[in-house]
């Protein structure tokens, strides 16, 4: 009776051990990941919950994030990224976070030498200047091309705020 127990454990450990190493598995973390594992933008993953956006840049994308660090929501005029954060106000929330994110994986090296208008995910356009170092209207991106599963994260000194 034991042989017959442990024989069928046997072949239920391999059957799940096979189920397993046929599940894909991503090993390079996505925006969220990313973001969450660097203290620098605990502000901008507390937003990304706040504004519901968790799910959305955990997707496939690619995405591109302009990020700002907590020093860059710091400069924000007092109040202002607890205001934002107030279930109340998820709507405009989630207009400034959109406004940092634009549809594609864009590299610094496609930035380079370049002034552009693009579009992001909330609909209005960025000012893109890679002529001297990269700005985003009249951020500076401080670190480029930290790439995730889905996509690319640039890191910036200001918060965007769409018109």
């Amino acid at each position: 009776m034991n042989r017959r127990f442990a024989l069928k454990s046997l072949i239920a450990a391999g059957a799940v051990a096979a189920v397993a190493a046929c599940t894909p598995m991503n090993s390079e973390p996505d925006i969220v990941d990313i973001a969450a594992g660097n203290p620098d933008f605990s502000t901008l993953v507390a937003a990304v919950s706040a504004a519901g956006l968790v799910d959305t840049l955990k997707s496939d994308g690619p995405f591109t994030v302009f990020a700002p660090t907590n020093e860059a929501f710091a400069k924000l005029p007092a109040g202002t990224v607890e205001t934002l954060l107030k279930p109340e106000n998820k709507d405009q929330l989630v207009k400034v976070l959109t406004y940092h994110v634009v549809p594609g994986a864009v590299t610094s090296d496609q930035l380079a030498g370049k002034r552009l208008s693009v579009a992001t995910v909330q609909g209005q356009k960025l000012h893109v200047d890679g002529r001297n170092g990269v700005k985003i209207n009249k951020s500076n991106v401080t670190a480029a091309d930290i790439i995730a599963s889905n996509g690319v994260i640039h890191v910036i000194d200001k918060v965007l705020l769409p018109k």
